[in-house]
């Protein structure tokens, strides 16, 4: 070990302690491999070893900032087996969370004990891997094939309780340096070690059962079935198993999977951070006003209650505060019925709750939050009957779709504490906010819609004005693309496989159904008057509402749905219908393929996408990134739109956004970034 390592090793009788101090949460860095390495050598003489970590966790996780590079020496599952080899047995004492690299140095020690509600697992399933170290060979063998699917295929963590039994943790204790103490006093006969222990591989019938599961679950995502296939090399012997285990982690290091989901998870804690709130200082929020107990209104009171928040929720009459309160109770039940809450912590929620029909009771609050109809005359009295009745320092926040704030706040004095929080719904579920920001609006109001969207546990991401931001905005060019691929030929079916071949949960069809048609049915009425003239429109989607096909909740709308069943079923008279609105407009139908479908719609989502960035929208391509995947569900091991444009390639992109733009004259522009691909291709 050098001076400077983050690995120190000091004796104490016949203890040797193994201090690992690599802030913030003791990843395996080489510098910290290298320190247990030299570690295993230094504790000779003891009676036991002792490894534990400083700080609030034990070693949770790698150092994903030398995954894009060769793996450097020492490798860990050398220096896990030289600790499981190690003539000094080693215990380990676990706490906060021990996960990958973590829970395999822990399981080469001889014994685990853990603090109370210590979480393990072997997440790098999150990020596109299978454990690198030993972690699908020796978890099997220690808690079982079950326990270790969970973990390696499905990124479940198990808590200290849960694995005492399965015999994954030897102890749970409340002052794990004394009972290390205790133990050493007496240490008993070293275990067989776990990398010698046996297990049976699945069955032939049980393989496919789990491996049907889990594809069903991954939806295209390769990492999860890996890792099941990984799990299985346990019919192997273990020197075999982790040989291929390691081969197969670096090899897949190096793919466009892994890869993508490393991306956006460092893009995750890059949008919390943006530019716009540097050097600002949030404001302290503990009372929040909630305008608006419908579906939206709800489920933010829910999200901010489940923060520790006060709320009061102001509704019209009397009766509508009746309905919003019984509403927000029985989100909150839907927590507690299903575990996710105590009882206890029901109550504090309840209690700090109310539904009201004035604004005077809202007086007190430090921020107010609009959620009601998208109708600018409904929300700009929202915001004076707010004005009139909070501080006129209260931050005031809408949480319009569409519209544009600055007409929403026109008449509000002090606009600089005024802003969007554009939630998501169901709100108290969905992980985005979109943070907009204003012309006016405070630097410290900023950052305190940020700390707000911490606080609730959501993904914040800022946005400029446009008509819909960053996600909107882009869902309405997509939608817009789809249907022109309807008016050409395709058929609604065919989109939507095409894009959950891709991986969305869902295609553009099915989610209009889903959300209601009726919501882009107004926002198109809306922008008519503003419409290019020039830009190609197709009104298929208008002649559904028209018909009143507005999508499940009418029991029908792009599909037909059974009473009872929101599977999506081929309606013929819709598809009839689309055909002879081509036939009407004079277009000559033909065949899309689904490659073609899906790089159509994609090269549509990564153009807007950079113009939004070009416009400065958006700061970077991680905030539209992170938009689409918290918000409308692209499939985060793809990256997000603008992550995989730059990994099939821009000019790639360019020349199917050409195409597109070609067959609909005027009414698509293409962004800087496209036409200099273009551009750099013909040079």
């Amino acid at each position: 070990m050098t001076a400077n390592s983050p690995v120190t090793v000091w004796k104490d009788g016949d203890i040797a302690w193994v201090i690992i101090d690599n802030p913030p949460v003791n990843a395996t860095s080489q510098a910290v491999r290298a320190g247990l390495e030299s570690a295993v050598e230094a504790v000779k003489g003891a009676r036991l070893a002792v490894l534990k970590c400083a700080g609030k966790t034990f070693v949770a996780g790698g150092d994903m900032s030398e995954f894009d590079g060769p793996a450097l020496l020492p490798h860990l599952p050398d220096v896990v087996q030289m600790i499981e080899d190690s003539e000094v047995p080693f215990l380990a004492l676990l706490h906060g969370t021990v996960l990958g690299g973590g829970f395999e140095i822990a399981m080469g020690c001889a014994w685990r004990f853990a603090a109370p509600s210590t979480r393990v697992g072997l997440p790098e399933v999150n990020v596109g891997l299978i454990p690198g170290a030993g972690g699908t060979q020796r978890a099997p063998r220690l808690v079982g094939m079950e326990a270790a699917i969970e973990m390696a295929c499905n990124g479940r963590m198990y808590t200290a309780e849960d694995l005492l039994p399965l015999g994954g943790v030897d102890r749970i204790e409340g002052d794990l340096e004394a009972a290390a103490r205790a133990f050493a006093a007496n240490v008993p006969e070293r275990p067989v070690a776990v990398s010698a222990r046996d297990v049976r591989a699945l069955s032939a019938e049980a393989f496919a059962a789990a491996r049907e599961a889990i594809a069903k679950k991954a939806k295209g995502q390769q990492a999860p079935l890996l890792n099941l296939e990984a799990l299985q090399w346990v019919a192997l012997p273990f020197a075999d198993g982790q040989a291929k285990e390691r081969a197969r982690h670096l090899e897949m290091r190096a793919g466009a999977e892994s890869r993508a989901l490393r991306y956006a998870f460092f893009a995750e804690r890059q949008v919390a951070r943006p530019r716009a709130i540097a050097g600002a200082t949030p404001r302290d929020v503990k009372h929040v006003a909630v305008v608006g107990g419908g579906l939206m209104g709800a489920g933010i009171a829910t999200a901010c209650l489940g923060a520790g928040l006060q709320v009061t929720l102001i509704e019209r009459t009397h009766d509508e505060a009746e309905a919003a309160q019984i509403r927000v109770e029985g989100l909150v039940g839907g927590a507690l019925s299903r575990g996710k809450i105590t009882q206890d912590q029901y109550n504090a929620r309840i209690s700090a709750f109310q539904a009201v029909d004035s604004y005077a009771a809202a007086s007190g609050a430090d921020l107010a939050i609009e959620a009601v109809f998208e109708n600018l005359k409904v929300k700009q009295e929202v915001f004076a009957a707010l004005a009139g009745n909070l501080s006129p320092e209260a931050i005031l926040a809408t949480n319009t779709s569409y519209l544009d704030p600055r007409e929403i706040f026109a008449d509000v004095p002090n606009k600089s504490r005024c802003l969007g929080l554009h939630f998501f719904s169901p709100a108290h579920i969905m992980k985005l906010v979109e943070v907009v920001n204003t012309p006016r609006t405070d630097p410290d109001v900023l950052a305190t819609g940020f700390a707000l969207g911490r606080r609730l546990k959501k993904v914040t991401v800022l946005s400029e004005i446009c008509d819909g931001f960053v996600g909107n905005r882009m869902l309405s060019a997509y939608r817009r693309e789809a249907e022109y691929l309807l008016a050409d030929g395709a058929l609604p079916h065919q989109v939507d496989a095409a894009m959950r071949g891709f991986g969305m949960p869902m295609g553009p069809f099915e989610l209009q159904d889903l959300t209601g048609l009726q919501i882009a049915w107004a926002n198109r009425k809306r922008q008519a008057a503003t419409r290019d003239p020039r830009e190609r429109y197709e009104a298929i989607a208008d002649t559904l509402c028209e018909q009143g096909r507005l999508g499940q909740r009418s029991g029908k709308g792009w599909y037909a749905y059974a009473d009872g069943d929101r599977r999506p079923e081929r309606d013929p008279e819709v598809e009839q219908m689309i055909v002879d609105y081509s036939a009407a407009r004079g277009i000559t139908r033909r065949d899309f393929t689904e490659d073609e479908i899906r790089d159509r719609l994609l090269a549509v989502y990564a153009n807007e996408g950079a113009r939004i960035v070009e416009e400065g929208i958006a700061e970077d391509d991680a905030a539209v990134d992170m938009v689409k995947h918290y918000g409308y569900g692209f499939p985060r091991w793809r990256g997000g739109p603008m992550h995989y444009a730059g990994q099939i390639g821009w000019e790639n992109v360019a020349r199917t956004m050409q195409t597109v733009a070609e067959e609909s004259p005027e009414s698509w522009g293409l962004a800087n970034r496209l036409t200099d691909a273009l551009e750099g291709e013909m040079k």
